[in-house]
């Protein structure tokens, strides 16, 4: 068990680093070129600084719990609930997007005046607001404080106890209120976002319709590109954090079964892994943020660029060529 702990705590290392750096590196991008300052990107930004808090943050933290340090009952709670309104941020971060891009795939001739700058902060603020709520649940009173008082000898009035996730967290809360009502609903309902903008914009490919007085292929073509890139990543958060609540499930209906600390601690990489993975997904499919990453690095590392010419634009483009620029993220 030793040495499984120390391969978990090296990956959990590992993954902090991956995650702070690469997510640092989205909100850089999107600091240094104003093509990327799109209503979109509000949503991008706010599901990065979570990240980044899971990387500085959630990460040490989950490596100081699997070490079995005695905290204070409310101590571990907070941190546990910490993840928790990370986790929910993340999600409704996602949800956000994806009902960001139906709506630019369902009125593209008004989209702009409908989805403003000041309704996408508001948006990004609610989202932050309702993870708070649903991740600091725990902290009013739903968690197992009466179970371990129950349990002779588990708890003194010091309220030390062993800090472990499962010790204070009750699992009610986390299969019935958080997997339940929190988690599934939204997966299920981007699930469905995704397959109506996919079926919407090959009806209109095929129709050829115009949209923003653009060429609808050139249009329509960068909405499907963008559409499934952020499906990826919609798709690798899921099997990110399935794993984990369904081991809640099995804690929760089956008290007899078994749960294997390696299955555990691979299904709580696999969680924390998801905040390392979308800055190489932007990198990989979306050109924007690809050139900028490169620019950060020659101008920022390798120093091989004037940093004086960075936002020099080297040629003039005409208001037909800005907005299809504005229309690619």
């Amino acid at each position: 068990m030793p040495d499984v702990r120390g391969l978990y705590i090296g990956m959990e290392v590992l993954i902090a680093l991956s995650s702070v750096i690469g997510n640092v590196m989205v909100v850089w991008a999107v600091r240094i070129n104003r093509t990327l300052r799109d209503t979109t990107i509000y949503f991008i930004v706010s599901l990065a600084l979570a990240d980044i808090a899971v990387g500085a943050l959630v990460i040490p933290l989950a490596i100081t719990i699997s070490i079995g340090l005695k905290t204070h009952f409310y101590s571990c709670l907070l941190v546990a609930c910490t993840v928790l309104v990370l986790t929910q941020s993340s999600i409704l971060a996602l949800l956000a997007i994806a009902i960001d891009r139906y709506l630019r795939v369902k009125i593209p001739m008004s989209y702009k005046r409908v989805v403003t700058p000041k309704r996408a902060g508001i948006a990004v603020m609610v989202c932050w607001m309702v993870a708070i709520v649903v991740g600091l649940t725990p902290m009013l009173g739903w968690n197992n404080l009466e179970k371990l008082r129950q349990t002779n000898g588990t708890i003194g009035a010091d309220l030390l106890v062993t800090c472990e996730f499962e010790n204070v967290i009750s699992m009610e809360y986390m299969v019935y209120f958080n997997f339940f009502g929190w988690v599934l609903p939204p997966l299920i309902l981007m699930l469905l976002i995704y397959a109506e903008i996919f079926y919407m914009i090959h009806k209109q490919l095929n129709k050829k319709v115009t949209a923003n007085q653009t060429d609808p292929t050139r249009y329509y073509g960068k909405e499907l590109k963008l559409a499934k890139s952020l499906a990826l990543v919609l798709f690798l958060f899921a099997v990110s954090w399935l794993p984990l609540h369904i081991l809640n499930c099995i804690t929760l209906f089956c008290p007899s079964c078994d749960n294997s600390m390696c299955l555990l601690y691979v299904a709580i990489l696999l969680s924390h892994g998801n905040s390392a993975v979308n800055p190489i997904i932007y990198a990989f499919r979306i050109k924007k943020f690809r050139n900028a990453f490169v620019k950060i690095w020659k101008q920022y590392v390798c120093c091989t660029e004037d940093p004086r010419l960075g936002n020099r634009p080297s040629f003039r483009i005409d208001s037909k060529e800005r907005r299809l620029r504005d229309n690619d993220i």
